[in-house]
């Protein structure tokens, strides 16, 4: 096994340098770019840290014994606390494995697994067998899961494209949604969401499948009614209301909402602007939680199999870590139009 020598002579620096940087260590101010070099090392050369765990890994290796963990990561606390679209999913997750024998050794965001030191510690010393991903994380947490030897993974709604997915299909769910208010007569169409995974609108799948089902039809884009909320729900309400307050904008007669959350504010924003939904401006949004229904009036939404699609996750990594299914792979569970009032008001 690797020794803390070997890491600092890989690197050119001391050992006890190379000691405070994997111990996180800040008695001692030591450049940002040092720390990289020390943790490129440290995977390069499959470091662990203490004595103890040095033995446990060699020894699992040698045993290939499986730890019955999992570890799930998660983009932020959030979608972690009770949160309407991601809280489902993660807690069938946790059920499917828990049936099967398995538990959950941790969830982490990705902001605290940037710390290397925790991140090393989750992956080597706690050894779990796989990890779910829930969300995007950053690449270089991606980077590192990948190259780590026995380590199956699986995400969900991840910006990594060389693990396994379970998902839907984003962008043929939204032009559904879309296409519906053009059956409707819509020709003025708005669209309230949010950046993709490389921090830009257009890389949002919802918002390209939006533009696919406008394009499709032959119908131009409102640029003044692509409102970008950067997901905050707070904004959502505030851009709508702003826009709606300039008389010189022509307004939309529908909105499509890259997910429910970012559509309830929008359509309080209408109704204090004395609108009304459907007649005066329609909605239809993404992912059906549960309150949708529940909304005045109720909210057309595009049903995401957030349950199922937790489960399946779960299902695929057992396969993984039985070693029936060695490829890469994309599952797709298929969506669901739920029509409601709010968007059923024939324009024609």
């Amino acid at each position: 096994m690797p020794t803390l020598k070997d890491v600092a002579e890989l690197v050119g620096v001391s050992i006890s340098t190379a000691s405070r940087v994997i111990r996180n260590d800040t008695s001692r101010h030591i450049n940002a770019e040092t720390k990289a070099k020390v943790w490129e090392a440290v995977r390069q050369l499959d470091y662990t840290p203490n004595e103890s765990a040095r033995h446990l890994v060699n020894k699992q290796k040698a045993e290939k014994k499986m730890t019955k963990q999992i570890g799930c990561i998660i983009q932020t606390a959030r979608l972690n606390d009770d949160h309407p679209y991601y809280s489902p999913i993660i807690t069938s997750f946790n059920k499917k494995i828990l049936e099967s024998g398995y538990s959950l050794a941790f969830i982490h965001t990705s902001d605290e697994l940037a710390d290397d030191a925790l991140l090393h510690r989750c992956i080597h010393e706690i050894q779990v067998d796989g990890i779910i991903i829930v969300g995007e994380v950053g690449p270089a947490i991606l980077d590192y899961l990948q190259k780590t030897e026995d380590l199956a993974l699986i995400g969900i709604c991840t910006n990594g494209t060389e693990i396994t997915m379970v998902d839907y299909d984003r962008i043929h769910a939204a032009k559904s949604a879309v296409d519906h208010l053009i059956a409707q007569g819509h020709r003025s169409i708005g669209f309230i969401g949010g950046p993709g995974h490389t921090g830009e609108l257009n890389s949002e799948e919802r918002f390209q499948g939006f533009k696919f089902a406008m394009y499709d039809a032959g119908i131009p884009l409102q640029k003044e009614w692509i409102i970008d909320t950067r997901w905050g729900i707070d904004l959502s309400y505030e851009r709508v209301m702003e826009q709606l307050k300039q008389p010189s904008l022509e307004r939309p007669t529908a909105f499509f909402s890259a997910s429910d959350q970012l559509a309830i504010p929008a359509m309080r924003a209408i109704i204090e602007n004395n609108l009304l939904i459907p007649n005066d401006i329609a909605f239809i949004s993404m992912d059906n939680i549960e309150f949708a229904q529940y909304t005045t009036p109720p909210l057309s939404s595009v049903h995401v199999p957030k349950v199922e699609i937790g489960m399946t996750a779960a299902a695929t990594l057992l396969d993984m870590l039985r070693g029936e299914q060695p490829l890469l792979s994309k599952v797709l569970l298929p969506h669901k139009l739920m029509v409601r009032q709010s968007s059923v008001f024939d324009r024609n």
